[in-house]
């Protein structure tokens, strides 16, 4: 249970996913006024080192946040557009990196954290020994700390009891590393049973694309959870290749229920410059649908 470090997978192409997704929804529901209380239900370490560690032995950045920055980097200079999307990200990212080296990555709870409002609460969870102790090592680090409640506890089972929070805005980011094959059935109960208490939330769910059957119904049973509760939802996957015999993850997807209206076009514009960025061959490819209740 406890051999998965996301360390390994820090500035990949997943990370960019999730977290390209997540800055929107947050920057989205930030124009309202009113407190947000942002849960993440697998914080992991917070941030992390790329040139040492887990994240040097498996070298998954370099063909995930190297490749984007060096794309956004030539862009600029070639005077070519970019997604607004994926440049809110990029700041994201070199706000870790004032020295303008890229050595470190932030994880969600550090990009959520950088962007709070004075009024916004962060609540974070992880059950790994080791990573909760160097989470909540990190999370001191910020200003933003008092805002921040850290939580070595089962996220699945606590976030019926963290909504609806008293502003009664929030937005949820669930994404497990589904290490353990009941993970999948844990998010369902976990997603139906918020839902049921704060319908109107915002809820993210990053997945990986395996070849395990629970991997491959996730998409369609969500949306049959979004469905039983009439919301809108959208769904988007990205690959960078297919490559049937490599064991190296080639495709992730987020399921967003209760999306703001931005967030497909923002998508749209933001993932062809993925693909083309990100991809190795031929099989690179994007999915994006939606739904509105």
């Amino acid at each position: 249970m406890f051999s998965y470090r996301h360390a390994f997978h820090a500035g990949s192409h997943a990370d960019i996913l999730k977290h390209l997704t997540l800055v929107h929804l947050l920057e989205y529901l930030q124009e309202k006024p009113g407190a947000l209380t942002i849960v993440d239900t697998h914080a992991g370490a917070g941030i992390y080192n790329l040139e040492d560690g887990f994240a040097k032995v498996s070298n998954e950045s370099q063909g995930g946040i190297f490749r984007l920055v060096q794309y956004v980097e030539s862009c600029k200079k070639s005077g070519t557009p970019l997604a607004s999307s994926i440049e809110k990200y990029a700041e994201c990212i070199h706000a870790e990196n004032a020295d303008g080296n890229l050595s470190v990555y932030p994880g969600s709870p550090f990009i959520l954290a950088r962007l709070l409002r004075p009024q916004d609460r962060l609540k974070l969870f992880e059950l790994h020994p080791k990573e909760i102790d160097i989470l909540r090592h990190n999370i001191q680090q910020l200003p933003q700390a008092k805002q921040i409640d850290v939580y070595a506890e089962d996220s699945f089972a606590r976030l019926k009891g963290l909504v609806p929070p008293p502003s009664r805005r929030g937005l949820v980011l669930i994404d497990p590393s589904y290490e353990d094959k009941q993970d999948y059935r844990y998010l369902e109960v976990a997603l139906e049973e918020a839902l049921q208490r704060f319908a109107t939330g915002c809820y993210a769910v990053w997945y990986p694309i395996l070849t395990r059957r629970e991997s491959a119904a996730l998409p369609d049973r969500m949306k049959k959870i979004a469905a039983a509760h009439q919301r809108s939802w959208l769904h988007t996957e990205l690959r960078v290749e297919n490559a049937p015999g490599e064991r190296r993850l080639q495709a992730s997807g987020m399921f967003v229920i209760n999306p703001p209206w931005t967030l497909e076009k923002h998508l749209a514009d933001a993932l062809p410059v993925l693909v083309e960025a990100l991809g190795l061959n031929d099989g690179a490819k994007f999915v994006l649908n939606s739904f509105e209740a």
